[in-house]
């Protein structure tokens, strides 16, 4: 099918949900325009609609592959890269002392959704490089940013996040990769990697990986972590590329999706050691990495969303186009396109109204964001900082979560033609899946907000999030806008489930750690359903004051999602503080064969 990209329906949530309007207005952004931020998402559309959404079938099935040590990239690749660092898409949120733009983020993960939309295999590679820029730039030395970051920007290099090796997954206190320094400044690293997308390929002249890695002396587990900068060539004082890095692809992993990414086994020190340079203080590693981490887990989000939207188009063509079945009043008995079934437009309005809602809480969190960094003071930008923090590990296990939802939801609506490959819908299905595995499982996310960033500061980032849900609760109340049936009403139900499920956390992170833990996955879930339901009725707000009828879907999908979607709230808040219990009670031997 023809994806054309939902710009849109991005802009109305960018401008009036997210709060973008605001920040041009107060001037965060010097020189940038209403007018430039749609000349933006415009030429973003085009190129994703032209440029990378054609490779999605065909890196799909050709995929990327390890011959003779080399990666190749299926047909078009190279070429629809270059094109994307030629139009200069690379330098949109980087820094401008390295020839970036430095754009909001929002901005940036609306252009990113774009890619992910487009070509998640395609998309992926941009988050991974813009997360190394951010690390990097934060973290690194003088010379290490003269000598990697322009060219990192641009994306003429791209970055690699190298954690994980086969004894270590999450728990990076089991990590063996070791850095032996060399007395000149350098450190030779050898050990094994695995799961690194764009580890290896032929895209650039050069990669630049991110490793974490122990020194001889470094302290046992986290703490003796660090992390250096590996290029696969060395660069000469000139700028020009010299030897080749003893750091190779070992193995590209077969996969259930994203077959175009390449996902690579990396090795380290076959030969003499691969030379790196440190990035930030010797074991303090982890600080820098979570610096990139955290990034790319909001750009993660943004491919769920990605994804949701690719699927939930594919499903709308289909629906108008395949005829089944018969209705009271068409014409003649004869068949009808699917659409005119009312299950089949409930299924889209649940696929399009999760992706909305995914989109709104990503973009939300991108605002917070922006305003951490361009705050007019001190005050604004910490506030915003704790709201990004908490609102960061719901919008990536909610909308990579809903990523995976909605991409079934299509293959259902398909019926037995999403289940055969040729439609091409088992495939938004196969590459969703990942991401709610990608930087942090979501049920870490989950464990991480309830136990790290609930209560930070005293909960006051959580009492600020809940008091503006009941301020767009109130709004809504007060609007009486009959478009909106019982909204308000549910959605204050929902708020207050929410507000008590908080509570009782606050209180189970301290006085039953365990409860919390059993609790913490069906917490973050009531979280992002009551947060993405509150946003999308702000946005319904919003639509009902507008002349533009084009948006009064906005008021349709939010009615939607909180009369068939927020009544799960309130079984998973009964689940959040009544259902510990039988998972704790649940002994190892119950599940002996």
């Amino acid at each position: 099918m023809t994806f054309q990209a939902p710009v849109r329906d991005i802009a109305f949530a960018l401008y009036h949900i997210a709060g973008l309007n605001q920040i041009l207005d107060r001037g965060l952004f010097e020189d940038l325009s209403d007018d430039l931020v749609d000349a933006i998402l415009s030429e973003a559309g085009k190129f994703a609609n032209e440029e990378i959404a054609p490779l999605n079938k065909v890196g799909d099935e050709q995929g990327a592959r390890l011959e003779n040590g080399v990666v190749h990239m299926p047909d078009g690749w190279a070429e629809a890269y270059r094109s994307w660092v030629e139009a200069g898409w690379g330098a949109l949120p980087c820094p401008q002392d390295f020839g970036g733009q430095e754009l909001p983020v929002m901005l940036a993960m609306a252009c990113n959704e774009l890619w992910n939309s487009a070509s998640m295999a395609f998309g992926i590679n941009s988050v991974l490089t813009q997360a190394a820029v951010h690390a990097l730039h934060k973290f690194g030395s003088a010379s290490l940013k003269e000598t990697y970051l322009p060219k990192l920007v641009t994306g003429e290099w791209t970055g690699s996040m190298q954690l994980t090796e086969p004894q270590a997954g999450s728990d990076l206190s089991l990590m063996k990769t070791k850095a032996v320094p060399e007395g000149d400044g350098t450190y030779r690293l050898f050990g094994s990697k695995i799961f690194i997308t764009y580890g290896e390929h032929p895209l650039t002249d050069n990669i630049i990986h991110m490793v974490l890695a122990r020194t001889p002396d470094g302290p046992p587990g986290t703490k003796g972590i660090s992390l250096f900068l590996v290029p696969k060539f060395l660069v000469n004082d000139d700028g020009t590329l010299g030897e080749r890095n003893d750091v190779f692809c070992a193995k590209l992993e077969h996969k259930l999706g994203i077959h175009a990414s390449p996902t690579c086994v990396m090795n380290y020190g076959d030969k003499d050691g691969a030379i790196g340079w440190l990035v930030g203080e010797e074991n303090k590693g982890l600080n820098a990495m979570f610096t990139m981490m955290n990034q790319a887990r909001l750009a993660v989000g943004i491919q769920g969303v990605g994804i949701a939207e690719r699927a939930y188009q594919q499903a709308l063509a289909y629906a108008k186009e395949r005829k089944q079945g018969r209705i009271k009043g068409a014409p003649d008995g004869g068949m009808v396109a699917i659409i005119a079934h009312p299950d089949v437009r409930r299924m889209l309005l649940s696929m399009r109204a999760k992706t909305a809602a995914a989109r709104a809480l990503c973009y939300m969190t991108a605002n917070a964001l922006d305003l951490s960094a361009r705050g007019q003071d001190e005050e604004e930008r910490a506030a915003e900082h704790a709201k990004a923090s908490l609102l960061t590990p719901v919008a990536k296990a909610f909308s990579t979560d809903i990523g995976v939802e909605v991409a079934s939801e299509g293959i259902q609506l398909h019926g037995g033609m999403g289940y055969i490959e040729e439609t091409g819908a088992a495939q938004h299905l196969r590459d969703a899946r990942i991401a709610p595995i990608y930087e942090g499982t979501n049920g870490i996310q989950a464990i991480h907000l309830v136990t790290r960033v609930l209560g930070d500061g005293d909960g006051s980032a959580l009492r600020r999030h809940l008091s503006e849900l009941k301020t767009i609760v109130a709004d809504v109340q007060a609007s009486n806008e009959p478009a909106f049936g019982n909204m308000g009403g549910k959605l204050d139900d929902a708020v207050s489930r929410l507000a008590e499920a908080s509570n009782w956390m606050l209180d189970a992170v301290r006085d039953n750690f365990d409860g919390a833990l059993a609790g913490a996955t069906p917490y973050s879930r009531l979280f992002g359903l009551t947060t993405g339901g509150a946003y999308l009725a702000h946005g319904a707000l919003i639509a009902s004051r507008m002349d533009d009828s084009g948006h009064k879907d906005q008021i349709n999908l939010a009615r939607f999602f909180a009369d068939h979607l927020l009544g799960e709230t309130s079984g998973l808040a009964a689940t959040v503080t009544d259902g510990a219990e039988a998972i704790l009670s649940a002994s190892a031997e119950m599940f002996a064969e």
